[in-house]
């Protein structure tokens, strides 16, 4: 296949690329810096989520996987969650349309998250459970709705609701190690909120798998089956790395230094691939437990 990847050079982006590559695909990396996305097998194009695709860029390939956005784990202030909104409701506008007007492309896999589903508590959230009214269910919405186009133009259109993608190379897990091999690490605020996490090599295997498979369209939960509370998040990775657990961030401490981004901190959703596991996709590391010991031994 031809593939389009647009946040080719991310914490995701990089080893998709690579392990399309490897699978014998040629992919075309969308990319703000393309001087730096010097790969074999790989060609690099100028990319501004905030801009539109150069006429034709699109022309000829098969898939396009959209992971570009503006990162979310700064303070929001009022200027920075415009641009978080921006970067991903525009972006996937621009790759929609230009997909359809490609005429080549027969899939679109469009990032978006769990947090889609709002702060839910312990409530069990499958692909059809309803969204939340947060900030950052809100800029899901937007996110995914960007890309309603494509599948009303025949595009299958997969929504990549990813949970908390862990490896050391990045994400939540390389900060939490600092703290956690310091044997200062702890849960936060009051421990009871949901994690939906999945192992980067999963994630690359079900995005993978939804490539070339015509059962998997709209929404899917890119979350292990196994979603633990951060209290639990915190017992295993303290057990794995032999650290003691006993600091605690508590919640007015983050809100103080985070303001309104510490609710997703506090806030969590017990997410559960349903649609991955009704079509019999594999996890690798359906456990936390084993996740952990394979990424941070």
């Amino acid at each position: 296949m031809r593939i389009v990847v647009t946040g080719a050079t991310g914490f995701l982006g990089r080893p998709l690329v690579a392990r399309l590559v490897r699978d014998g695909h040629a992919v075309t990396a969308l990319v703000r810096h393309p001087e730096r996305m010097a790969r074999e097998g790989v060609r690099a194009e100028k990319y501004d989520a905030r801009s539109p695709l150069r006429p034709g860029m699109l022309a000829g390939h098969d898939a396009v996987v959209h992971l570009a956005g503006e990162s979310i784990a700064r303070r929001w202030t009022e200027a920075q969650k415009a641009l978080i909104l921006e970067s991903r409701s525009m972006g996937t506008a621009a790759v929609a349309k230009a997909a359809i007007e490609a005429k080549t492309v027969k899939v679109l896999l469009s990032a978006s998250a769990v947090g889609y589903y709002g702060p839910r508590g312990g409530e069990e959230l499958i692909e059809d459970s309803p969204p939340g009214d947060d900030f950052l269910a809100r800029v899901c919405v937007a996110w995914e709705g960007a890309a309603d186009p494509a599948s009303l133009a025949g595009i299958r259109t997969v929504r990549l609701r990813s949970g908390i993608v862990l490896h050391p190379e990045g994400g939540a897990l390389r900060r939490m190690l600092v703290a956690f091999r310091l044997g200062v690490g702890g849960r936060v605020g009051s421990g009871r909120q949901y994690m939906s996490w999945i192992h980067r090599e999963d994630w690359i295997a079900l995005c993978v798998h939804c490539l070339h498979s015509d059962a998997f369209i709209g929404p899917v939960n890119f979350t292990a089956p196994n979603p633990v509370t951060n209290r639990e998040f915190t017992k295993a990775l303290g057990g794995v790395l032999r650290r003691p657990t006993l600091f605690a961030a508590p919640a007015f401490a983050l809100k103080a230094v985070f303001g309104e981004m510490a609710t997703m901190l506090l806030d969590g959703q017990r997410a559960v691939p349903r649609h991955a596991q009704s079509h019999n996709f594999q996890f690798r590391f359906p456990q936390l437990h084993g996740a952990l010991t394979d990424l941070v031994r």
